[in-house]
């Protein structure tokens, strides 16, 4: 299945929403955890090993990765298959507090490529990438924001296309929300 390209203004918009979680709820340190952001906003996190057999295999069926769900009562529960990488659980609760934070309410593609990129972002962003204080890497990047070798790929991927459109002549043209978020981990922008 083809990735569904958002508008730009849409990306944008999730990375002001990102700069927004982190800074509310005082997210100022690298590796970034999903499970630190879900807790402070007031998610439950339950693993799918803590589950009866009948209800892991329900939730298998559901995703091989995670989801949530809010009950009756108005409580958040994500649900992850513990089986997995940290890396990969990682992603996929920061994908489910991105369906929460972002106020999705359907299960649409467009929802579904808003949480991906919401993920991906706020588990290794470019300013983070840039003012790392060592040389850039893919696996610079693994070792710093401890995600997968393959999303580790793709951050680094990312960060160079962002950082040909931001750097010239060794000067960053950071956007207000980019410079907003390295005042949040508190660290000096590198040009």
């Amino acid at each position: 299945m083809a990735r569904l390209r958002l508008p730009d203004e849409v990306y944008e918009d999730i990375k002001e929403q990102i700069v927004s979680l982190f800074c509310d709820y005082d997210i100022k340190c690298t590796p970034i955890s999903g499970f630190e952001i879900a807790t402070k906003l007031g998610a439950t996190i339950w693993p799918y090993s803590a589950l009866g057999r009948k209800r892991r295999r329900a939730a298998l069926k559901i995703s091989e990765d995670g989801f949530s769900i809010e009950t009756e009562d108005h409580r958040w529960i994500i649900f992850y298959n513990d089986s997995k990488c940290y890396g990969r659980i990682n992603n996929t609760i920061m994908h489910e507090i991105a369906h929460f934070w972002l106020g999705h309410i359907e299960e649409t593609d467009y929802e579904e490529a808003e949480a991906k990129f919401f993920a991906k972002y706020a588990l290794a962003p470019p300013p983070l990438i840039h003012n790392m204080g060592v040389e850039v890497t893919p696996d610079s990047i693994q070792e710093r924001f401890d995600i997968s070798g393959e999303a580790a790929a793709n951050a680094y991927e990312y960060y160079m296309k962002w950082k040909r459109k931001k750097c010239r002549k060794n000067v960053v043209d950071y956007a207000i929300y980019e410079k907003t978020m390295l005042e949040c981990f508190e660290l000096e922008m590198r040009g």
